[in-house]
């Protein structure tokens, strides 16, 4: 089958990837449809930076072979990846009982095996979104319901990204929300904001068509750091509530930043991933006595409640696709992400 692979930093497209076969509660797919995410250009550039920041890491749940993000990748071989997807299901391992096939559904991203859980998310071994077919977990899947077209169903996984960092915010009525940088982790934090009646909700980031997409999305405000300071933004909108500011840069020297210019007793929730050291002023956060916390990630139930959204029209994720690609074109959208002017998130549709 044909799939597009990493190998040493380049994206290729090949035509000789060897067909996954299901086992023993195992489904096999085809891909209707795969977001490309922000942290698969993150690994495309900086794999061997992420994978030895992973060997560093204590307290981390292992997991099964094929690829478990602590340095067990070898990036010279086709690394798979592609883990936003919606499927159709072709045939069942054996012994195995689940959905018809014809199916359309979605997963978290894991596949369970003989050998343990293995993420699908960056892999040797394990197929991807990024491919014609896959393999996923029979007991794992959420049929796509309402007639949901694939390509928004693709979009489950991101925005649940969103869902957990306010759901682990606590954030609550009566609170506002600052949220910096309108990326697709930044956008799904603003859908998740809106879905809970979070007002007002101000959005901050350089980008023109990021700040309409932001609007579009959920945002009451939109404000252009070079025109406006976005804590001058939130002052001037947030009417002396509480704030929770989510940060969805991740960059060197924001967090330390917020801390600077943040009101005082004002949370703080992390979501974007900065793959280099930083620094903060400790000072900053206890003199204003600010909370600071990290989120990645979401629970099951924040995935199929993010579907359930999606398909019920709760979340409109319309504004986010900006684009479509075949697999021959995966190398070019790669590079075509780089401009937010241009894209926000483009669809692999095999």
């Amino acid at each position: 089958m044909r799939a597009a692979v990493l190998r040493s930093g380049e994206i290729l497209v090949r035509d000789d990837v060897p067909e996954p076969e299901p086992g023993l509660g195992q489904v096999l797919v085809q891909v209707k449809a795969c977001g490309i995410c922000g942290s698969d250009l993150h690994f495309a550039k900086h794999g061997k930076e992420m994978l030895e920041l992973g060997r560093q890491m204590e307290g981390m749940p292992q997991m099964g072979g094929g690829g478990d993000g602590r340095g067990d990748i070898d990036l010279d071989r086709d690394v798979y990846m592609g883990h936003e997807f919606a499927a159709e299901i072709l045939e069942a391992g054996p012994d195995t009982e689940t959905l018809p096939p014809g199916t359309i559904v979605t997963s978290i991203p894991v596949l369970l095996g003989m050998d343990g859980i293995t993420p699908i998310v960056y892999s040797n071994t394990v197929k991807a979104g990024y491919g014609e077919r896959m393999l996923l977990s029979a007991p794992m899947l959420l049929e796509v319901p309402n007639g949901l077209d694939p390509r928004h169903a693709a979009l489950t996984e991101p925005m649940a990204v969103g869902l957990h960092a306010v759901n682990r915010s606590r954030i609550t009525a009566g609170e506002g929300a600052l949220v910096l940088g309108c990326g697709p982790v930044g956008l799904a934090v603003i859908a998740a904001l809106k879905l809970q009646a979070i007002e007002p909700i101000v959005a901050a980031d350089f980008s023109p068509a990021r700040r309409r997409i932001a609007s579009e999305m959920g945002a009451h405000e939109v404000v252009d750091p070079a025109s406006e300071a976005a804590f001058d933004a939130w002052k001037r909108a947030g009417g002396g509530r509480p704030l929770v500011v989510f940060e969805a840069i991740g960059v060197p020297g924001v967090i330390n930043e917020i801390m600077r210019a943040a009101p005082a007793q004002s949370r703080v929730v992390v979501v974007g991933v900065c793959m280099e050291t930083d620094s903060i002023t400790p000072f900053f956060g206890i003199s204003k006595e600010l909370s600071i916390q990290f989120a990645l990630g979401y629970d099951p139930m924040e995935f199929s409640g993010t579907l359930r959204a999606i398909a019920e029209g709760e979340i409109d994720v319309t504004p986010m696709i900006t684009g479509e690609v075949d697999l021959d074109g995966v190398p070019g959208a790669f590079e075509e992400l780089g401009n937010p002017e241009r894209h926000c998130k483009i669809l692999v549709v095999p």
